[in-house]
C-alpha cells in the first residue's frame, strides 16, 4: 500500500501487508481445517428478519459471535448447532495478536467467515463486544477482496483498499467504532484454498 494511502486511512486503523509468508498462510489454514472439523461452518441469520448472510462461518476461543432471527447478536461459549465448546484459538493466530495488536488482553474469540466468490459484507460496526479499549484484528487468507472503510459514523466518507492474502488489518484506538465491509471477492487471485474463495479471521478481546 503506499504511503499516501498509508497516511489516509482513519485514526487507529493499521495495514499491515503481506504479514504471513505462504508457509505460515498454508500453516494456518491447516489450523482452521482442524477447527472447522471439530465446530462446522453454520450460515448465520440477521435479527429479527432473519435474512441469511452469504457468509459462513464459526469460531474458536472460550466465545464465539453469532447471530440468528430469534436472539440476534451476542457472544457465547458453545457452538449453535452441536452445542459443544468452541476450538481453543491456535498459537499461530495468538501469535500474531501478541505482535500486532498492541493491546496487553489477549483474544477472547476469533470468528472464522468464509466467502464463496460471490459472498459480500455489508458495512457495520463490531460493537457487541464489552472492552472497546482492546482492538479488532483481522487476518486475510485465499482470494483478494475489497475492503471498504469509513469513520464512526455511518454517512461518514469510506475509502476502499484490496485485502489479499497474508494481510493483518487492525481496528482499534479512535477508530474502534468505524464502519467496515467487504464489497467484492476477485476470483482466482490467489491458489491458497483449493476451492477457492477467501477465508477472513477476527480476533476479538470480548470482556473488560
Amino acid at each position: 500500500m503506499p504511503e499516501k494511502e498509508k497516511r489516509s486511512l482513519p485514526e487507529g486503523l493499521s495495514y499491515h501487508p503481506d504479514f504471513l509468508d505462504r508457509a505460515a498462510q498454508e500453516q494456518l489454514v491447516a489450523c482452521i481445517r482442524e477447527i472447522v472439523a471439530e465446530a462446522p461452518l453454520f450460515v448465520p441469520a440477521m435479527p429479527r428478519t432473519g435474512k441469511e448472510m452469504s457468509v459462513r462461518m464459526t469460531n474458536c476461543g472460550p466465545l464465539g459471535w453469532v447471530t440468528d432471527k430469534e436472539r440476534g447478536y451476542r457472544y457465547q461459549p458453545t457452538h449453535p448447532v452441536t452445542g459443544k465448546p468452541w476450538p481453543a484459538i491456535p498459537p499461530i493466530l495468538l501469535d500474531i495478536w501478541n505482535r500486532v495488536a498492541g493491546s496487553d488482553k489477549p483474544p477472547e474469540a476469533c470468528l472464522v467467515n468464509f466467502y464463496d466468490d460471490s459472498a459480500r459484507m455489508g458495512l457495520h460496526q463490531d460493537r457487541d463486544e464489552k472492552d472497546l479499549e482492546a482492538p479488532v484484528l483481522s487476518v486475510s487468507l485465499g482470494n483478494t477482496c475489497l475492503f471498504r472503510v469509513g469513520g464512526t459514523d455511518r454517512k461518514d466518507p469510506t475509502m476502499s483498499l484490496k485485502l489479499r492474502s497474508g494481510d493483518v488489518f487492525v481496528i482499534g484506538g479512535a477508530g474502534r467504532l468505524c464502519f467496515h465491509g467487504v464489497d467484492r471477492i476477485y476470483p482466482s487471485t490467489s491458489t491458497l484454498l483449493k476451492n477457492g474463495g477467501r477465508i477472513n479471521l477476527t480476533l476479538r478481546r470480548v470482556n473488560p
